[in-house]
């Protein structure tokens, strides 16, 4: 149990106050056991995770990587995804729901076993008048059940079988019954049977009986087999094809092992499908964040439908819940409800949170979005007072490493994130004194000098302005701003008598490499030709960084490169010539693939070649500079080769500056200095907004 600051909403999301949380007692039972699993077992478990932290441990060092794990391993998960209660505040796109209507709410990391949850609007249903919010509590359950069911497409009068009789399997019994279906289920547990039985199901059978569906369905086997069963045997699955009827369905809702025999499935012709979560919409940004729904007519029942209709069939009282018989635990009791899981793993748990335990304060409170981490307030003792706004995996992977580096220097006073979990955890790890999911509490703390903002970038520009009016030194990692008039408004809080230092996250430019070039052709006597590729990578659509609002790679990445050219040629551009491709498949963008020139004040021409169609096993940036007969060619941070000269230099790892612009921004505080001269940092982000431009309209 932990104190956090109550979630920030977007302007998609519902501020609810949870009455009834379910624990999934087989998903969290799941999550128990591996969270007692050494890193070594995970990463045998988690091949995609083990490849991540192999690349990592390439770009940052084995022990700095094994940290960065243990770290994100030691703070735990936040746990639950399914409750009811009452909102509390909504976003500004949300038009038909109010504050004090009682809703349900899905989603992992979103519906968490907390007192307040913040929660997207397509994930969150009103709950029909009278129904009970201990019923109303288990949507996310009933609407994959409910998923599962549909995807067996069952026809009245059918014969179904349901492996599996904990709370998915309960549940889908009884949404079988409702559709005029004779109904099999399969469990080892006599008890779990029984329960099945009296809400409905005509037969329930130990695995080791089920001949009995032979003569249950004249001999034709089922006309489908919903597996919702959790274990890692590939013995469900088996036993499903074997009392499946020839052109049968077999569908997978829990999580089994999937390894199958072709030749038996091949014979009988069953269609084998795997349901996903709640329905259509899930793990769709565009959905679930953006409110983007899918139009009826062509989706008929999205993740969001799912659960409404659930909703609709237990105030009709055709499906039972609360007929499970769930054991109750009050939220403050809920260590006591996780030994009672792993002792007896019960059928169905509710947590009950608010009035209703007297353990509690009756209404957890909203408006204090600031939680103290330390028992008592630091000292600043001369040090830079410092907070980071956005958690982010670039933020808690690179500047908080190294802002424990420079604890000399630095004081890490306040970690502010839209989750009070993430807040927390992080301020916790690296000794903050508070965390908060109110930005405005930094920039009114007194004891805070500077700040580092982290976020998605289109909050960028109005955290920079928000800190800048605050009196805050800011570092802001690129971009600066997304358009002219972010930028123009930033310039005009510059404009003003002594305003606070303002730099942004342009590393590049601190990598030792790169100021090894800028010292070997300070005295040169004609202009740079430089040449870069970044083999970027390919980003899907989906990705965060590719939506309109986040302003595409360009704004956001090649920026680092246009700064990179004005730091090594020391002159403003002067021209600008852009090219990219014509994409002739739509999974590719032409921002993510393209070429820019630019001519310089002093003469100097560089090239960036962006593209997202290289190979991972490539590096990702290589730069050539040439200059009065020498070249100075740059392989990915790692090592510099001077052709016609001295100056070469190799590293074991990677370093792209990332340390050294924390410790020349420290500096730049306490001397009172711009790291990089304003007018650089506006003519930087103003090229990437004009070739960003021409890129779209070429």
């Amino acid at each position: 149990m932990e104190e956090v600051p109550p979630p920030a909403i977007t302007d998609n999301e519902v501020l609810i106050r949870t009455k009834y949380s379910v624990i999934s007692t087989g998903t969290e039972l799941a999550g128990i056991s591996m969270s007692k699993e050494s890193l070594l077992t995970r990463a045998m478990k988690q091949p995609h995770n083990l490849k991540k932290a192999m690349k990592m441990a390439a770009d940052k060092g084995i022990f700095r990587t094994y940290k960065i794990i243990q770290g994100m391993l030691d703070f735990g998960t936040p746990i639950g995804y399914s409750l009811s209660g009452e909102v509390i505040e909504v976003g500004k796109n949300i038009l038909d729901l109010k504050k004090g209507d009682l809703v349900t709410a899905s989603g992992a990391g979103n519906a968490n076993h907390a007192e307040i949850v913040a929660v997207p609007r397509t994930l969150v249903t009103k709950i029909p008048q009278g129904l009970d919010l201990k019923q109303a509590a288990s949507v996310t359950l009933g609407a994959i059940a409910l998923q599962g069911v549909r995807q067996a497409n069952p026809k009245l009068g059918e014969s179904v079988v349901v492996i599996g009789l904990g709370l998915l399997g309960q549940l889908t019994c009884q949404l079988l019954k409702n559709s005029g279906c004779k109904v099999v289920g399969i469990d080892i547990d006599e008890k779990r049977c029984e329960i099945a039985k009296k809400l409905g199901a005509d037969m329930c059978l130990n695995p080791t009986e089920s001949r009995q569906i032979e003569f249950f369905t004249d001999g034709f086997g089922a006309d489908a087999t919903i597996i919702t069963a959790s274990t890692e045997s590939n013995e469900p699955l088996k036993q499903a094809m074997e009392i499946t009827r020839k052109k049968g369905t077999v569908v997978v809702v829990g999580a089994i092992g999937l390894n199958l025999d072709r030749s038996p499935w091949y014979e009988k012709e069953i269609d084998l499908k795997i349901s996903c979560s709640y329905g259509p919409g899930r793990y769709d940004p565009t959905y679930e964040e953006e409110m983007l729904d899918y139009p009826l007519p062509f989706v008929r029942w999205t993740e969001n439908r799912n659960m409404d209709e659930y909703v609709k069939l237990l105030a009709q009282n055709k499906v039972n819940f609360l007929g499970l018989e769930p054991k109750e635990f009050y939220f403050s009791d809920a260590a006591k409800a996780y030994e009672e899981l792993k002792e007896k793993k019960p059928l169905a748990m509710l947590l009950c949170y608010g009035e209703k335990n007297p353990k509690i304060a009756a209404n957890a409170r909203v408006d204090d979005k600031k939680v103290y981490v330390t028992p008592k307030k630091l000292e600043k003792k001369g040090k830079i007072g410092l907070a980071l706004i956005g958690c982010g995996s670039f933020a808690t992977t690179t500047h908080l490493p190294n802002i424990e580096k420079l604890n000399k220097i630095f004081q890490l006073r306040a970690i502010a994130s839209k989750k009070g979990t993430t807040a927390k955890q992080y301020a916790k790890r690296y000794g903050a004194e508070y965390c908060t999911t109110d930005h405005t509490e930094v920039f009114k703390d007194p004891n805070i000098d500077c700040v580092i903002i982290a976020t998605r970038h289109d909050l960028h520009a109005k955290l920079v302005i928000g800190a800048l009016n605050a009196g805050k030194a800011v570092l802001v990692e690129k971009p600066l701003a997304l358009n002219k008039e972010e930028l123009d408004e930033i310039k005009e809080v510059l404009s003003r008598n002594h305003p606070p230092i303002l730099t942004v996250g342009f590393n590049r430019r601190y990598s030792p490499f790169a100021k090894r070039i800028k010292e070997l052709t300070r005295k040169r006597v004609n202009p740079l030709h430089v040449q870069y590729r970044m083999n970027a990578g390919y980003l899907p659509l989906t990705n965060w960084t590719q939506q309109p609002a986040e302003g595409g790679r360009i704004i956001g990445e090649a920026c680092h490169i246009f700064d990179l050219f004005q730091f090594w040629t020391g002159a403003i551009p002067v021209k600008m010539e852009a090219a990219s491709l014509d994409p002739k498949t739509k999974n590719l963008l032409s921002q993510d693939n393209f070429s820019v020139t630019i001519k310089y004040a002093d003469g100097s021409v560089c090239t960036l070649l962006y593209t997202s169609q290289g190979p991972k096993s490539m590096s990702k940036e290589y730069c050539e500079v040439y200059c009065d007969g020498k070249a100075y060619i740059l392989d990915d941070y790692r090592k510099l080769t001077v052709k016609g000269g001295g100056g070469s230099m190799k590293i074991y790892g990677q370093d792209k500056g990332h340390f050294e612009e924390l410790e020349t921004f420290a500096n730049a505080v306490q001397k009172g200095y711009f790291p990089i001269p304003p007018h650089e940092l506006f003519s930087t982000t103003q090229l990437s907004f004009e070739v960003n431009d021409r890129v779209i309209h070429e």
